[in-house]
């Protein structure tokens, strides 16, 4: 699995036009999924992004997890996190079909909330407008496989 996420101030998405989703102060986070994932990268992913500690203490250090600062999760599906760019024109054949990315998407979210986490999402493969504030900005790009 793999995971762009963004410390944010806020954020949110929209389908149509209508917000779907949205969360004050916390992580956006970007997931994708590989044919060959598994609900043990899905467990792996969550405790590595849950535990997290790039918020900001007392002394401006980079210190606290998003428990801490009672922060909140937007989770969008963006299978474009397994592109193939050896052309012009990206393919997208590493990424996983949604037979096998759904589950894992939801079980990724559902693994969060059992943190005691607050989780809003997109809705997977829709044409989605995401907003957000960065904050710091703080990006981290996560791959299960380097992890």
């Amino acid at each position: 699995m793999r995971a762009v996420v963004t410390r944010v101030s806020q954020a949110a998405v929209a389908i149509d036009g209508e917000t779907v989703g949205q969360i004050g102060q916390g992580f956006l986070v970007l997931l994708g999924v590989a044919p060959e994932d598994t609900e043990a990268q899905a467990e792996k992913l969550a405790d590595k992004i849950c535990g997290l500690r790039v918020f900001s203490d007392e002394a401006g250090k980079m210190n606290l997890n998003l428990e801490a600062v009672g922060g909140q999760l937007l989770v969008v599906s963006q299978f474009t996190l397994y592109a193939d760019i050896k052309s012009r024109r990206p393919g997208f054949t590493k990424a996983a079909k949604p037979d096998v990315a759904i589950p894992l998407y939801e079980k990724f979210m559902e693994l969060c909330r059992q943190r005691g986490f607050q989780v809003e999402h997109g809705e997977f493969g829709a044409d989605m407008a995401v907003s957000s504030v960065n904050d710091g900005p703080v990006t981290i790009w996560m791959d299960t496989d380097a992890m």
